[in-house]
């Protein structure tokens, strides 16, 4: 059980820190700051919670990580389903302590989306804006969790070298990369449990209908991209030498 609480808190703690920075930074496209500042609080937070609970219970703080480790064969399928489970509880108890704050403050709702994942609207060369397709926000949505996916796979093997003493740094510094790579198309996403909550509460709290709407994209299509890295390890994985 301590592994799985530890699962729901640090999902809780990056939901409540990523979400909150794009809150408090008013991240948009078109801020390329508050862009930059928001992937390194998602960044920093996964970093964190990585040397935090990372010895008790690996710090997957997301489903598509989990389904990635599972299928890699480093994981029990009751585990993976109790891991999955909690991320999503600490995912909407981080969501709820960002409303919560947001309203005592008399913050704008409005403006704030909570934080949650959606298609992004970018301006043209032309000048005229218009919103990412849902294809384009899903394939997105794949290929950079498959990416993110990979270097967890990767950084934490016990197989590669002695890349898994650092890494916690590895995977932090990735989920900037991919965060300022994605934000564009989708706010960025790469994980389930960290869309859930927040979309939920933009929508019962300011009524972002497209926010709930869209969520199965970043449901869906990270679920994939973890899958997909699975197999990417799965050919690439350095095997142990017997003697």
């Amino acid at each position: 059980m301590k592994k799985y609480l530890a699962e729901m808190i640090g999902t809780m703690v990056l939901v409540l820190m990523g979400c909150g920075a794009a809150v408090s930074l008013g991240c948009d496209n078109s801020i390329p700051s508050s862009v930059v500042g928001t992937a390194f609080a998602f960044g920093i937070a996964v970093l964190a919670m990585c040397y935090t609970i990372g010895g008790i219970s690996g710090c997957h703080i997301n489903p598509a990580i989990t389904l990635g480790v599972y299928l890699s064969g480093k994981m029990t399928g009751k585990d993976a389903g109790y891991y999955m489970l909690f991320q999503v509880i600490g995912g909407l108890i981080g969501a709820a302590l960002l409303y919560i704050l947001v309203t005592l403050a008399g913050g704008d709702l409005a403006g704030s989306a909570l934080g949650a994942n959606d298609l992004q609207t970018v301006i043209s060369d032309s000048g005229q804006s218009q919103q990412v397709t849902v294809w384009g926000g899903f394939a997105a949505e794949i290929i950079f969790t498959c990416v993110f996916v990979l270097v967890v796979l990767g950084a934490t093997s016990k197989t590669n070298g002695a890349t898994n003493n650092f890494a916690g740094v590895a995977i932090g510094f990735a989920l900037v990369m991919v965060h300022l790579a994605c934000i564009r198309y989708t706010g960025t996403s790469v994980n389930p449990a960290r869309s859930i909550g927040p979309a939920l509460f933009a929508q019962l709290t300011d009524g972002h209908i497209t926010a709930l709407t869209n969520l199965w994209i970043f449901i869906v299509g990270p679920m994939i991209g973890g899958a997909f890295a699975a197999m990417l390890w799965k050919v690439i994985e350095p095997v142990t030498k017997t003697k």
